[in-house]
């Protein structure tokens, strides 16, 4: 009988070898060089539409040059008294820098005592919430008849406006441990101390530097608010007597060099971020 089966190759047909991926997107010049220009030119492109938008506005007068100057009146302003501006700066820069120390210590704490205890929690958050609530702008009058002229009514002004942030933020990281990572703890018989030592506060501390970064740009707004009321030197000391006699273009630059100083200081807590979590960044998406 004829055999019907087919004829099987006497060499089997070699299949080709997959060539090597090429990484996609990838161009003659460095993903990381280019990231690093791409965040350096952005933020000098903002600042320039700004000042564009700035020196708009000002040439065509659609705000009255009395209460906006344009640009180069301010930087006029800042180049006839540069050595007195700065002296004002360092120290709205201290009084930022201390009442923002003090409002992260007493934040943490706080948000430590409210994550510790639910009876704690209930008895002390609606007064928080109030305080919060009060407008801090009334205070000022009050603090510089309690506490006196000087840096004591201003440092207590910076404190009102940046602890709660750092209240919520801390009880809030550390009542939303994840799940697998209770659990994991629960199984090695860990005590509240090592738990929250090793796993807790670490998993919080994401959330925490939310509020700090959350808490430092209203330290820049406290310490002028508070130098407004009860400052005899600092940027909102300049603005105010500035502006009260009609130079706008001083106080501008006073204004401006606040925002100069909020920015750096941001920025300064973001390296600390990222450099006290490095594996942030890796376990979180990106946009």
């Amino acid at each position: 009988m004829t055999d019907v089966r087919p004829r099987q190759p006497e060499e089997a047909t070699l299949a080709p070898e997959p060539s090597p991926a090429v990484p996609r997107g990838r161009r003659w010049r460095p993903a990381a060089l280019r990231g690093g220009v791409v965040a350096a030119l952005l933020p000098a492109a903002g600042l320039l539409v700004a000042l564009g938008v700035w020196w708009l506005v000002a040439r065509l007068e659609m705000i009255h040059p009395a209460a906006l100057p344009p640009p180069g009146d301010v930087l006029a302003a800042f180049a006839e008294r540069p050595a007195r501006l700065l002296e004002h700066t360092t120290d709205t820069t201290v009084e930022i820098l201390l009442g923002f120390a003090l409002s992260a210590v007493a934040g943490v704490l706080i948000g430590l005592a409210l994550a510790a205890s639910r009876t704690v929690e209930r008895m002390f958050t609606p007064l928080l919430v109030a305080v919060n609530a009060v407008p801090k702008i009334t205070l000022g009058p009050l603090l510089v008849v309690a506490l006196g002229w000087g840096q004591k009514p201003i440092l207590t002004m910076v404190f009102l406006l940046c602890f709660f942030p750092i209240v919520l933020s801390t009880a809030t990281g550390l009542t939303t441990t994840p799940a697998e990572l209770a659990e994991l703890v629960r199984s090695y018989n860990a005590s509240r101390w090592q738990a929250f030592r090793k796993v807790r506060f670490p998993a919080a501390l994401p959330q925490i530097f939310v509020g700090l970064k959350v808490a430092m740009p209203l330290a820049a707004i406290g310490a002028v608010i508070g130098e407004f009321q009860a400052g005899e030197g600092g940027l909102g000391y300049v603005i105010q007597q500035y502006a009260g006699i009609g130079d706008t273009a001083t106080a501008w630059a006073a204004i401006i060099l606040v925002a100069l100083v909020s920015i750096l200081l941001y920025a300064a807590l973001v390296l600390i971020e990222r450099r006290s979590l490095p594996w942030l960044r890796e376990t979180t998406s990106s946009r």
